[in-house]
């Protein structure tokens, strides 16, 4: 029985090193922001193929990008289920297109997002190094009890 017993207490710390892992706040603030970044993702991947696409295959002649193949065989196939159906290997470049257009998509809203919560808060002002003597107005060091110019005895920084 104390052979079992040992590595049990030898694991123990390593899954209590993981569980405050795990429950830090950086990691469950991690673990939201990929949720919400695979949902938006969906999103804008349906606003690609739903709502993008169809006006932009409208404008280059009815084209669908994501009915785009090219075929590795001698054979032609007018569609891509054809195609699959007879085991032919194919190279769907227009699905990879649409990926593309909706990976520019969701960076761009992602810069757009980013560059409105920069503008709703603003940076922080750093904090100032020096300050002005009160008798000869001089800038001199935050931490100077003496001015160097004008030797004036001078209240410490807080």
């Amino acid at each position: 029985m104390k052979i079992i017993e040992q590595p049990v207490k030898k694991v123990s710390p390593f899954f209590k090193e993981f569980k405050e892992f795990a429950t830090r706040g950086n990691v469950i603030d991690l673990a939201v922001g990929v949720i919400i970044g695979a949902a938006f993702g969906k999103v804008v991947d349906g606003l690609v193929t739903n709502v993008i696409m169809p006006p932009l295959s409208a404008l280059t002649g009815q084209i669908n990008l994501s009915d785009r193949f090219l075929a590795l065989s001698a054979t032609h196939y007018a569609k891509i289920e054809d195609a699959k159906l007879a085991h032919v290997p194919v190279i769907t470049y227009g699905v990879f297109l649409d990926t593309v257009i909706s990976f520019i998509l969701v960076a761009f809203s992602v810069f757009i997002m980013i560059r409105v919560i920069n503008k709703l808060y603003p940076k922080p002002v750093a904090p100032t190094v020096t300050k002005d003597c009160p008798f000869c107005c001089s800038s001199i060091p935050i931490q100077a009890t003496r001015c160097p110019h004008c030797t004036s005895q001078l209240t410490p920084a807080k």
